[in-house]
Parts: structure tokens; sequence; C-alpha cells
């Protein structure tokens, strides 16, 4: 089967949207119709219902959708395999990190990488963190950064690359600063406003944490993105709970301050996420253990 329709394929299935589509794949959008209809006809199902308004993935779609993101991860191997042969590496590596890591970790990862293989494409998106390791699982991504889980899913590689407090804050002109100077109980913390992540890992540690005090988090607002909680936290809505380095690179860092209470929340162990079986193709080889 043909790679570049299975790529345009899975081109179509993230936009949802043939000009998009047609666009990213440097094609008109008749070619890439036709494309698209070939590969149905060869397949003998529909892979997609669009009408006027909407393009949606069919049941079979998705069903086939993690063969082609496999088919198309054995392509870049070989095809990166015998470049090496060649002495000339390249070929994409696509990378899915939140944009707080993209400002405080890229750099570094990327620009000896790009100095050694100037020819590999890097493909980055951004999005939650808690979304990390499941991009990555999915075939979705090739490496993702994140906060390691508690326990690391069978088949997924895991390297560190630094740590981060996971800290309380407030408004800096907040009524909750008080907080910092008492010792953690469940009587001042009763009723205190709590702005969270809707899921993910410090959710589970804030959880834990306020049921070792022995009563249930007075949830404000549960929110998608730790930017979003700083955000809320410097309007006064409550007390957030983020990562100290998302709290660093944050342009409202003036407006909120950490509550210096206890006990501590577990930090962050922040590294790369990729499929261990990945690791056997030269080009994930080489970005992996590029990394310090």
């Amino acid at each position: 089967m043909d790679h570049r329709q299975l790529q345009q394929f899975v081109t179509l299935t993230e936009t949802l949207h043939f000009g998009r589509a047609s666009e990213l794949s440097h094609l008109s959008v008749s070619a890439f119709s036709r494309g698209i209809r070939q590969l149905e006809d060869n397949l003998g199902v529909l892979l997609f219902l669009r009408d006027n308004r909407s393009v949606k993935l069919t049941h079979e779609g998705a069903l086939f959708l993690a063969y082609a993101r496999e088919a198309l991860g054995d392509w870049e191997t070989i095809r990166s395999t015998l470049l090496e042969e060649a002495e000339e590496l390249h070929g994409e590596v696509s990378i899915y990190c939140s944009v707080t890591a993209s400002y405080s970790f890229l750099f570094d990862l990327l620009s000896e990488f790009r100095t050694n293989f100037p020819r590999v494409e890097i493909k980055l998106h951004t999005g939650d963190p808690e979304h990390a390791l499941s991009r990555v699982q999915s075939g979705a991504e090739d490496i993702a950064i994140g906060a390691r889980p508690e326990r690391l899913p069978p088949g997924v590689a895991f390297k560190s690359i630094a740590e981060s407090p996971l800290v309380f804050i407030t408004s800096v002109s907040g009524e909750f600063s008080s907080l910092s100077q008492q010792k953690s109980t469940a009587k001042n913390w009763a009723g205190v406003p709590m702005i969270l992540s809707e899921s993910g890992l410090s959710r589970r540690r804030v959880e834990s944490w306020f049921r070792k005090l022995g009563i249930e988090p007075s949830i404000y607002a549960q929110v998608t993105g730790n930017e979003a909680i700083v955000s809320m936290v410097s309007l006064g809505f409550g007390v957030g709970v983020v990562p100290q380095i998302v709290l660093d690179n944050s342009p409202l860092v003036e407006k909120v301050r950490i509550l210096e209470v206890g006990p501590k929340l577990k930090p962050y162990e922040v590294g790369l996420f990729t499929r261990q079986r990945q690791l056997k193709g030269p080009l994930l080889k080489a970005f992996w253990h590029g990394v310090a």
C-alpha cells in the first residue's frame, strides 16, 4: 500500500477538513479527495462520513487508523535504517508537549540534535501535558514531554530531563495568604476554593493530600491546562496547584505567590516518553541517546 496515501489518510483524521488536509499534503483538494476515495475502494469500506459541512471518521476508519500509524512508523524505521547505511540520516520526528515545556526544554533538546542531523524534520504539536503519555501510546506522536506517572505502562520508555516541585499558589492580594503561616489542618483548609486540573497526576496528588487532612477539597473550578489555573488564581478566585516550572514561565508570575504549606506534594519528574519498539529505529534512537 502506498505510504503516501496512508499519510494523507492520517492527515485527514487529524484535521477532519479536506481543504486543510490537502494543503498540508501539498495537493489540490480534488487530487487529495481522489486519493482518499482510491484508498477506500482498495479497502472496500468507507473510512470517512462526509457532507458539505463536516467530515467524520467511521468505525472502520478508526480501526484502520491504528494500522496506518503503525505502518508509517515501520516505513520510517526501514527508510531511516537504509539512509543510515548511506550515512545520511533524515526523516521526521513528531513531538508533543505543553506550551510551557516548549519554552523550557525544546531549545536544549533540539539545538545539538539539529546540528548533528540537519535533514531531520521536527513536527511539533502542543496541548495539555496530561495527554502526553496517551499521545505516544496511541502512536499519534513519536516523542512526548510530560510528567512520569506513578507506574509506567508496559512498552513505554521514559527518560528524565528535569524535576519540578508541585506547589500551591494564591493571588498576591488574595485572602488565602495566611495559609502559609498555619499548620495544614482540616479546619483551616475546609471551604478554601480550589482551582484544579480536571484530571491527571496533579489532581490525584492534590486529592491524596486532602485525604490525609481528612476532608474533601472544595472545588471552585476544574480546568484543562496549568496555565489556566495560574490565570484564575491571579484573579483571586481561589487556590491552585501547578508545577513550579509553569509558574516560572507564566506572564502572570508577579500576580501570584507560592503558599509554603506542608506536607509538600511529591514533585513532578519531567521527561520524554516514547514507545520502546520505536527505539529500534535509527532516527528515534539517535534522538533518544542524544538527550543528556
